[in-house]
C-alpha cells in the first residue's frame, strides 16, 4: 500500500484527477453491476444480501491474478487513438459513463456499465478532434458482442438446463433442489471471477491509456503494459463497489424477467460465467449485464416462453441500445465544458 501511494503522489494532478476518477468509476460499476453476479443466489435465497455481495467481491478481487489484461489492451488502445488525445478526453469520458450509469441505476436499469465507458471516451474523443479519433475497427467485436453475448448466454443456459434436467430427472425434487443450492455457490464465484476480470480491465484500459497520453508510461511492442498496482487497485475498487451492492437492479434482474429456482438460478450463472470468462480471454470487453440477463431469458425460455416477462426484457434491451450513444453523448457534453474550465 505504500508504494501505490507513492505512485500516486509523483502523478500530476490532472492525471491524478483522472486515476482516481477511474477508481470510482470501477467502484460504480461494482455497485451497478452487483445485481449481474448476485441476483439469482439472493432470489432463490440460497445466501443472505449481505453474505451474496461479500462472496461476490472476494471473487471479483482474487480474479486479478488468473486472465491476464487483454481486454484492458482493447479498451486502452483499439478503441481510441492514443496519439490524438490528452488527459482531458479521457476524463470527460469517465465523468460521461458515470453520468450514465446514475442515471440507470436511479432508474432501476441494468445496462452496462462497460458500454458506457466506451460511449463516454468515444464520444469525448470525437468532440475534442473529430471521428478520426476513433479505431474503427475495434469497435466492431464490442457493439456485435451487445448483441451475441446475450445470445449466447440465452443459448448456453439453455442447454445446461435442459441438460442438467436430464440427469436429476428421476431425483427427488427436495433433493435436486438441495445439490443446487450448493452448486450455486460455484457457479456465483464463476460468474463474479468473469465479472471482475471483465470489468476491472476496463478500468485499467482507461489509466493505462491516460499514463501513456501523460507521457509516463511507454507503449511497446504495440502492446499496452498495465503496471501491476493499476490491476490491484482497480480490483479492489470493484470489489468495494459490489459490497455497496445495487439493490434496485437486483430486484429487476432477480425477480421481474423470470422466477428463479437454485436449479435455474446455476445454469443462468454458469452460462453467464463461462461466457464472460472466454471473452475475457480473447480480450472482447462484452457486458456482464448483458450476458446474465440473457442466460436468466434462457432459463425461463427452457421451461416456457410465457415465463419470460417480455416487456420487462424489452425496456432493458433497449437501454442496452441506447447506453452507447446515450453515454457518448454525456461524454461530448462533459468535455466541452471541461475545455472552458481547465487548460
Amino acid at each position: 500500500m505504500p508504494q501505490i501511494l507513492a505512485r500516486l503522489a509523483a502523478i500530476p494532478p490532472l492525471l491524478l484527477a483522472v486515476v482516481l476518477l477511474t477508481f470510482a468509476f470501477e467502484f460504480s460499476n461494482g455497485w451497478h453491476d452487483a445485481a449481474n453476479s448476485i441476483a439469482t443466489v439472493v432470489s432463490t435465497r440460497v445466501l443472505k444480501p449481505f453474505t451474496a455481495v461479500a462472496w461476490a467481491a472476494f471473487w471479483n478481487f482474487i480474479a486479478a491474478f488468473f486472465f491476464g489484461t487483454a481486454v484492458a489492451s482493447t479498451i486502452g488502445k483499439g478503441l481510441v487513438r492514443i496519439d490524438m488525445i490528452n488527459e482531458q478526453v479521457i476524463l470527460a469520458g469517465l465523468l460521461g459513463a458515470i453520468t450514465w450509469n446514475l442515471t440507470t441505476l436511479i432508474l432501476g436499469l441494468p445496462t452496462s456499465s462497460s458500454h458506457a465507458l466506451m460511449g463516454g471516451y468515444g464520444g469525448a474523443a470525437v468532440a475534442h478532434i473529430g471521428y478520426q479519433a476513433l479505431v474503427l475497427q475495434g469497435w466492431v467485436k464490442p457493439v456485435l458482442f451487445i448483441f451475441l453475448s446475450p445470445l449466447v448466454g440465452m443459448a448456453l443456459a439453455i442447454l445446461l438446463t435442459t441438460l442438467a434436467s436430464w440427469i436429476v430427472q428421476h431425483q427427488r425434487p427436495l433433493k435436486v433442489d438441495r445439490w443446487f443450492r450448493r452448486l450455486q455457490l460455484f457457479s456465483a464465484a464463476l460468474f463474479s471471477l468473469g465479472h471482475g476480470t471483465n470489468d476491472s480491465q476496463k478500468g485499467m484500459g482507461i489509466i493505462t491509456a491516460a499514463l501513456v497520453a501523460g507521457g509516463l508510461l511507454k507503449s511497446s511492442g504495440g502492446k499496452l503494459p498495465v503496471p501491476f498496482w493499476v490491476i490491484i487497485c482497480c480490483h479492489l475498487a470493484m470489489g468495494g463497489g459490489t459490497m455497496a451492492g445495487g439493490w434496485r437492479i437486483i430486484k429487476t434482474m432477480g425477480q421481474r424477467i423470470t422466477k428463479l429456482t437454485p436449479f435455474g438460478g446455476f445454469s443462468a450463472e454458469t452460462a453467464g460465467g463461462i461466457t464472460i470468462v472466454a471473452n475475457a480471454i480473447f480480450g472482447i470487453p462484452v457486458s456482464t449485464t448483458h450476458t446474465i440477463t440473457g442466460a436468466i431469458v434462457g432459463v425461463g425460455a427452457s421451461r416456457r416462453l410465457t415465463a419470460v416477462r417480455w416487456g420487462i426484457t424489452r425496456r432493458i434491451v433497449w437501454a442496452w441500445i441506447l447506453t452507447i450513444p446515450g453515454a457518448a453523448l454525456f461524454g461530448a457534453i462533459v468535455f466541452k465544458a471541461l475545455v472552458h474550465v481547465l487548460p
